[in-house]
Parts: structure tokens; sequence; C-alpha cells
């Protein structure tokens, strides 16, 4: 019988953490360990904990769990670390939107790119290398998995900045893939891809079905108005570049230059709610945030039911493959070791098989050059992020917001910099470890 310990940093984004908790105690051969939930919210921390239990006498498993507000009292000796930190969110995501709005930098999501992506990686790249030098110390052979935005930038710190085994795990191959079997009207099971790039800017190159390709199927498709309209963006983008993107139409539509730079634009190729809404992330976090507590406060009093199945995150399914020796293949964002040959070196998403030997990743190739072109525009802004956050520098971070697609495609350089200069003032007490 194996032992595992698993610490979650952030664990106080309870409903988040109770899934992955889930995930972890309905993996057969995972029948004793510890969960270590870490957050600086007590409060917080005391709703996942309670949660963390009623699942643990559940699953009828030799699990516990122990909580602290102060990391290393518990990550020492961690198998696995499971990071979820939000530094600062409630009281900077307004201004990640309405001050680029300002600009003419006009939002949906703007929590991994753009300014708002930028300037959440400056106030949380900080706390999050301050968590993996305490894991360098404590539990140095531990496998981190990243699941905090913006998750690029975040993940490369921690491969550039830290000797750790490091993965950055996100959900979007696994819903777009099921997305795309149901434009297609075929069995999940049945529908065969490769899909690689960068987190958000993953491409699906092939799509088979039955050995046939399915391509010119879902371009017919996509030209019915009613199947356009599900995915608007991520639609046109692929009639015009050729392969179908992972990350949702409003949210990628920050990503690049052709939907967002003009109000006309917006209106013509845009939706609301996830599907490109301005300012939909700002308006409605903090209120998806309250929701959530309810939702866990409620589960401990019988009110709701506490969901019971495992999801479709990758985390336990890595745990699950090193701890027991189950291999299993996951889409992890890595650092690009000629992994996909005409990417720089930096963080993509690839395949990686994972087994008693870890997470290994699966060399691709080559992406078609007009989205390797695209995706080498964000490991630029990537690069320069990352290295504002290992240097305690704001000028390259700076330079980031001039290389960001979208952003340039709106303002001029003397903008970006007033922008840039703007919000560094409006959030300057999250940014106090840089220069």
């Amino acid at each position: 019988m194996t032992y595992v310990k698993i610490t979650m940093m952030g664990a106080g984004s309870a409903v988040f953490a109770r899934q992955l908790m889930t995930d972890v105690l309905l993996c057969e051969g995972l029948e004793e360990g510890t969960f270590a939930l870490v957050d600086v919210d007590a409060r917080r921390l005391e709703l996942a904990q309670r949660i963390a239990e009623k699942l643990i006498e559940r699953s009828g498993k030799r699990w516990r769990v122990e909580a602290s507000t102060e990391r290393r009292k518990v990550m020492a000796d961690s198998d696995f670390l499971i990071n979820t930190i939000e530094v600062a969110g409630l009281d900077y995501v307004r201004q990640d939107y309405e001050i680029p709005l300002k600009y003419g930098i006009d939002q949906c999501i703007g929590d991994t790119i753009g300014p708002g992506g930028i300037f959440k990686a400056l106030r949380t790249g900080p706390a999050w290398l301050a968590i993996l030098r305490d894991a360098e110390e404590l539990c140095p052979r531990a496998w981190v998995l990243n699941y905090t935005n913006p998750l690029s930038a975040l993940t490369l710190a921690a491969l550039r900045g830290t000797r750790l085994r490091t993965v950055g795990l996100c959900h979007s191959v696994q819903w777009t893939s099921r997305q795309l079997a149901h434009y297609l009207e075929v069995p999940y099971e049945e529908l065969e891809w490769r899909c690689a790039g960068i987190n958000h800017l993953a491409w699906f190159t092939e799509l088979r079905w039955r050995g046939e390709d399915m391509y010119p199927l879902l371009r017919e498709r996509a030209r019915r108005p009613e199947i356009y309209e599900q995915d608007p963006v991520r639609f046109e983008t692929m009639l015009h570049l050729g392969a179908f993107v992972t990350e949702s139409s409003g949210h990628f539509s920050e990503y690049v230059p052709y939907f967002r730079k003009r109000p006309e634009l917006v209106a013509r190729y845009c939706r609301a709610g996830y599907l490109g809404e301005s300012g939909f992330y700002a308006r409605n976090w903090p209120t998806w945030r309250r929701e959530s507590e309810r939702a866990i406060e409620e589960m401990l009093t019988g009110k709701r039911d506490i969901p019971w199945e495992r999801s479709l995150e990758y985390g336990s399914q890595i745990i699950e493959a090193i701890v027991t020796g189950k291999p299993t293949v996951i889409y992890g964002n890595v650092r690009n070791t000629g992994l996909i040959e005409n990417l720089p070196d930096g963080c993509v998403e690839v395949a990686c098989l994972v087994d008693r030997n870890g997470v290994q990743p699966i060399y691709f190739g080559r992406l078609p050059e007009q989205l390797a072109a695209l995706d080498r525009a964000h490991m630029a802004v990537h690069e320069l992020v990352c290295e504002a956050v290992l240097t305690g520098r704001r000028e390259p971070a700076r330079y980031a917001l001039f290389l960001d697609p979208l952003s340039a495609a709106v303002c001029s350089l003397e903008e970006l910099s007033q922008l840039f200069d703007e919000l560094w003032e409006a959030e300057r007490a999250a940014l106090t470890a840089f220069v």
C-alpha cells in the first residue's frame, strides 16, 4: 500500500479543491494519504477542511486532512504540490478591465493575457516563487501541478527559476475535444486528433473518425448559422487559418488582433457570456466566488448534495498514474525541449505520457506556420513577464504589454506605456516586489 501526501495551495477555493480531492478519492489504488490544505484566508480554509473531512468519511479510505495558513507547517515531504492560489484578485479585477478599456482595449476574461493577464502575473508571481522556494527546501522531489493563471507565464517561471518538476494543467483540450465530437456528431471515444501549441492557443491540427479527415465536415458545419453561433470566434478562425483552437471563443478573442480592436468587430463576432462579452469576468467573478462559498456551506449543512463523481481534470490522473503505475496520456504545459520544432524555448502544451516515471512529454514536430506564428507572439510576452517575475524588475513587463497582440493592435507605444503606468499606480500595493 502506497501512502501519498498532497499539499493544496490556495485550498480556500473550496469548490475546485473539493473536486480535486473527490477525484483522488475515487482513484483505485490510492487508499491512504494526507491532504494538506493551505490558504491565507482562515475562514475559507476552514470550509475546505470541513468538506475534505466529509469527502474522506464518504470514501471509507484511510486518508486524513490537515490545514494551516502557514504553508511551511504542512508541506514537508509532499509527493504532490497542487497550486490554485489567487493573489489580490478581488481587489483588482475591476481595474484590470476598466483601465485598459479607457484606452480601447476591450477584454472579456483578461486573466491570462493582455493588460489584465500581465498584471495578474505580476501580482501572483512573487507569491508563487516564494511557495516554490519553500518546496525546494521541504519537498524537493514533489511533482508540482500548477492550475493558477496566467498558466503559461507562471509555469515558465517555475521551470526557469527552480529545480522542481512542474507541469501546468488546464482543461481546454478535454472540453474542446468533446465539443468537436458534438459539432461533428460522432462518438467521442472514436474521435482521433493531434493537438499542440501553447495554453489556450493549442491547435487541433488533425481530426479523424474511422480513418476519415473530419475537417471538411467541420468546415461545412461551421457555415450553418445554428452551429456557427455556438462558437463564432473559433469557427471564424478555423475557416481562415485552417485549425480549431482549444480556448473558448470569448477568451480566445483576446489572444489575437482580429476580433476586439474596434467596437464594430466586437459587435460582429462576440456574443454574451463566455462567447466574448465585454468585462464578463470582471463583472461576474466576485459573484461566482460568493456563490461557490455558499455552495460549500450548503453541502456542509446538508442543504445541497455533495457531488461524488470524477471530473475531467488531469490532476488526479497524474497522481494515479505516478503512484499506481497505471499509464495515461494527458495534455500538459511543459518546457519546449524541441517538442514543437518551430516554437522557441518556453512553455508549450503537448500530449504527455504519465506512469511511474512521471510526466513525459511527447514529441509533436512542427505546427503549421500560420499557427506557430500566433503562438510565438505570445511566447515572447511570456518570456518578458517571466523575466520581470524572476528579476523583480518592472520594465520587462512594460515591454510585454507593448508586444501583446490585441493591445498593440489598438494602442500606440506611448499609449501603452501610459496604460502600464496607470495600472501600476492603481495596483501598487500588490506590486511591492518590483523596482
